[in-house]
């Protein structure tokens, strides 16, 4: 194709966006609580009056920061995916946005005058931080598919703390949780006129940079030898990319996927060199934000629906397309589960287990309204109260109980899945099951509570099926089943999100609910999870032997007789049961099926029938402990357990990335 064919053709398809952006933006001008039509709108925008006043007041400001924060994400998004050579960097799976977004909320509670002069400063310092973070763990090979899932979990690491001070912090945090969401509601042009400056520069920058990226992309070697200054350009394409990425979240919240998204519709359309690349990617991004705004005040009239979910909604399924793509690339490595011994008799490990429970069961129950019961409440039966049976125990018991089915879930997909990463939060489940009891919520909001867990229980299904089916192929290869398990949690975050603002939960129950809670859980909540537990684990402990030889391999296990595939889809519907009870009763609560069965073949290695009882113990130990701590590091307020075990579980995954 000749040059002047190819300007042809990136004019014209630059004139089909504008005017998409045009007809998109018109529409969006003409939504909101004020039922104006266009044409009225049109008419009577150039006289005073309510029109004017709402259109360029509120409507056209949305507008204008809509247009400049889709185009900002998506010019970062084209930058990070050329130095990074990663078709699935972004500022969203970089963890950018998250970093950026905990550096706001932590100036806006510990120094909220630093944040009112500085907030731009703020926010490039934390995507700036989750940036090296990220570089720092996936090394110097940059491996596409590692440096996105190694993003994401800092992203969850980084969401989980602004979760955890949100929650603390709620007095000082109040009213940000559409903005935490990522909103582009606007009540003046004061964010407009902050952002622009910011925004002309980055993508100044960017252009001034493109020639040099073009040179960039035939590799630095080559590159180098041609006579540019290779570290240098990198260097100005990182600053360019944080400083977009940091001006967005500033002004309208974390929004992902939009740079993801873009750079890769533009490069569809048969745009090359970088100069054109970031001017249609800024158009495309731009129209991507504008039209998920335009989908979210359509679904929920005269309610906000955040637009971050609604950009997650869409970009979750083209996540997960890409890396199927990036996956296929990779070499196929054997897979094991690893594992070690110690020289100290199971039974006696089995019996420290034992009391460790009792003990930090006993501390928990002991410990209420900020102090523990002395000796002579001990003495004096005080455990006996109506007060701790009726409130207490059961919370504790609930928490137990839970622990247990999340960490045997965990040891029934690794074993069936020979993933070391298998886990129902990172697969998807967690999510899922909760997206699944919030649809129930919404849609049957008078039926008995009983229902809740079939309901998350058909969600979690869902989302494991379409991970199952889409990594089929690649015969659930470790790494990409974990990164399409983060594209569906993603997904299925996003529906949580719109199910609560639907719902019209508060914000603070919203939260905890989201963060996994055991607050006030009671006797009934303790029997739906017991029953679910003395169904489900006697069947897991049935499979233990298969699934000892499944770790040898499909053809041997087929070879000594067994069903392979009979035994994998039981041993998940098992696991999809035990993750949806949980998430239905205490909420998104995640790591500990990752944690516990780890931990434990680290002690007993991976035979099944020494692993199970010590991990259903190990599991509802964390559980009882972290609701503790979340009880008692702060009283008399309360951080939810899922946070606690977040904030210390994200660590231990980034540690299980690196080795495997």
């Amino acid at each position: 194709m000749s040059k002047s064919t190819t300007r042809r053709k990136s004019i014209f398809l630059f004139g089909v966006g504008f005017l998409l952006l045009f007809i998109t933006s018109l529409v969006h001008i003409s939504q909101g609580q004020a039922g104006y039509s266009v044409m009225t709108l049109l008419t009577e925008v150039w006289t005073n009056g309510r029109v004017q006043d709402v259109v360029l007041g509120l409507r056209l400001p949305r507008v204008v920061i809509g247009i400049l924060a889709g185009g900002a994400l998506a010019v970062a998004g084209v930058l990070l995916q050329t130095i990074t050579k990663n078709p699935l960097a972004s500022a969203s799976t970089l963890g950018m946005n998250a970093g950026a977004h905990l550096f706001v909320i932590s100036a806006l509670i510990f120094m909220p005058g630093t944040l009112g002069q500085f907030p731009f400063l703020v926010a490039f310092l934390g995507a700036a931080c989750a940036s090296l973070l990220v570089m720092m763990l996936v090394g110097k090979a940059m491996e596409p598919v590692r440096v996105a899932l190694t993003g994401m979990v800092v992203a969850l690491l980084f969401s989980s703390i602004t979760g955890s001070l949100q929650l603390i912090f709620e007095n000082e945090t109040n009213g940000l949780f559409l903005w935490g969401s990522g909103t582009l509601v606007q009540l003046d042009w004061s964010g407009v006129q902050f952002a622009v400056g910011f925004i002309l520069a980055g993508v100044g920058i960017a252009l001034l940079n493109a020639k040099s990226l073009d040179v960039l992309t035939l590799g630095e070697d080559i590159a180098t030898s041609l006579g540019q200054p290779v570290q240098r350009v990198k260097a100005f394409a990182w600053i360019s990319a944080i400083l977009l990425a940091a001006t967005t979240v500033s002004v309208v919240g974390p929004i992902g996927f939009v740079g993801l998204i873009a750079p890769h519709l533009v490069r569809m359309m048969g745009i090359k060199g970088h100069q054109p690349l970031i001017i249609h990617s800024f158009l495309w991004g731009a129209i991507l934000l504008i039209t998920a705004d335009v989908l979210a005040r359509w679904i929920q009239p005269g309610q906000e629906i955040p637009v971050g979910a609604m950009t997650a909604l869409i970009g979750g399924p083209w996540l997960m397309y890409l890396a199927y793509k990036t996956g296929k690339k990779h070499s196929r490595r054997q897979t094991k589960l690893g594992g070690h011994t110690v020289s100290m008799p199971y039974p006696l490990l089995l019996m420290a287990g034992a009391m460790v429970a009792v003990i930090v069961t006993a501390l928990s129950v002991s410990y209420g309204a900020g102090s523990f019961f002395s000796w002579n409440d001990w003495l004096n039966q005080a455990y006996l109260s109506p007060f701790v049976w009726e409130f207490r125990v059961p919370r504790i018991l609930t928490a137990f109980v839970v622990g247990m089915l999340l960490a045997m879930c965990g040891v029934l997909l690794q074993g069936v899945l020979r993933n070391p990463l298998a886990d129902p939060t990172v697969l998807g489940i967690t999510s899922g099951g909760g997206a699944g009891a919030m649809i129930f919520l919404v849609l049957f909001p008078a039926a008995s509570i009983q229902f809740l867990p079939f309901a998350a229980m058909i969600g979690a299904a869902v989302s494991i099926g379409i991970i199952l089916l889409v990594t089929w192929r690649s015969n659930w290869e470790p790494i990409l089943l974990a990164l399409m398990g983060v594209a569906v949690s993603a997904v299925g975050s996003a529906i949580i999100q719109i199910m609560v603002v639907k719902a019209k939960m508060g914000v603070a129950p919203a939260l905890a609910w989201l963060a996994g809670s055991t607050y006030a859980k009671s006797w009934s909540h303790l029997q739906i999870v017991l029953v679910v537990a003395l169904i489900t684990i006697p069947l897991g402990w049935f499979l233990s032997r298969k699934l000892d030889l499944l770790s040898f391999g499909d053809d041997v296990s087929t070879g000594l007789g067994m069903n392979v595939g009979q035994t994998r889809i039981l041993a998940i519907m098992l696991g999809v049961a035990m993750g949806a009870a949980s998430v239905s009763i205490v909420g998104t609560i995640g790591f500990i099926g990752l944690l516990a069965p780890h931990a434990v073949r680290r002690l007993v290695g991976v035979e099944h029938r020494r692993l199970i009882p010590l991990s259903l113990l190990l599991g509802g130990i964390l559980l009882v402990a972290a609701d503790f701590v979340g009880r008692y590091i702060l009283a008399p307020k309360e951080i939810p357990a899922g946070l606690v075990v977040a904030v210390l579980g994200t660590p231990y995954i980034l540690y299980l990335l690196r080795k495997t």
